[in-house]
């Protein structure tokens, strides 16, 4: 089996200050001539976790200090997750001219998406700390958790990316196909509503199973002062494993035709 795949991963990887570089010219591009730049994105998911919160708190008749901050940390990682889906079905597409005319490793375009979502991301977290201070919720020792899940988190979003990314290059019509995918998680996933709300007989199917809560788990659970539960943890490696086996086997078969297909 050809190992082109692998090996432009490594390169990737080797001179990963490029696609580092790159996606933060991406950003400066996007806001350029902006006065608050990406923290416009911040200041409408704030105002739009505070609206939600008032709402479906009223709704589920949750008390403040658990649902807001619960709601907020849920839509600030759904929104890393979905935008950084989103983008990677168009990541090879919008990068045709480079990969037509340059010699960059194709999967430094993967790397460089995934930087891109990652520094909004960091701008969208600014948002928990002040929810936490405004309902009085203090940290604990279970924060330093957020480390180990939110890097199992981005090495998964990268062999979904990749997966995407190549399909989607290939068969144009599955952006929005993807784009649906994605709406309809978001619904099935408790982000806006608390896995409490649903009967004993449906957590299974609708929290066991849901790769994306478990992900999201990774990383919400320590930041509202829980140890991630042992499932998460089992579903995102054992994702990340077999997520990562596929990956690489379909980028060695495939990487040669990309430039073609664009």
């Amino acid at each position: 089996m050809s190992k082109a795949g692998v090996e432009d991963i490594r390169k990737s990887i080797c001179d990963i200050k490029l696609p580092l570089f790159l996606a933060y010219s991406d950003i400066r591009q996007r806001y350029r001539r902006s006065s608050l730049g990406p923290f416009w994105i911040t200041i409408s998911t704030g105002v739009m976790i505070v609206c939600i919160g008032i709402i479906f708190g009223n709704i589920y008749d949750s008390g403040v200090k658990e649902f807001i901050p619960y709601l907020a940390a849920g839509m600030i990682i759904w929104g890393f997750i979905s935008s950084t889906i989103n983008d990677s079905a168009s990541v090879f597409i919008n990068a045709e001219n480079i990969i037509k005319q340059l010699p960059i490793p194709i999967y430094s375009h993967v790397i460089r998406l995934i930087a891109k979502n990652f520094y909004i991301f960091l701008h969208n977290f600014l948002i928990f700390p002040l929810v936490c201070l405004f309902v009085g919720r203090g940290f604990d020792l279970d924060l330093l958790f957020v480390f180990p899940g939110l890097i199992l988190l981005i090495l998964n979003l990268t062999w979904i990316s990749l997966i995407v990314g190549i399909i989607c290059t290939r068969y144009r019509d599955f952006p929005p196909i993807i784009a649906s995918i994605l709406q309809v998680a978001f619904y099935v996933t408790p982000i806006l509503w608390m896995p409490s709300l649903l009967k004993l007989g449906r957590k299974f199917f609708y929290l066991e199973l849901n790769p994306f809560f478990q992900l999201i788990q990774l990383v919400r659970e320590p930041l509202l002062g829980r140890c991630p539960p042992m499932m998460a943890w089992m579903m995102g490696i054992s994702l990340l494993f077999l997520g990562w086996i596929l990956a690489i086997a379909i980028f060695n078969r495939y990487k040669s035709r990309i430039a073609y297909w664009l």
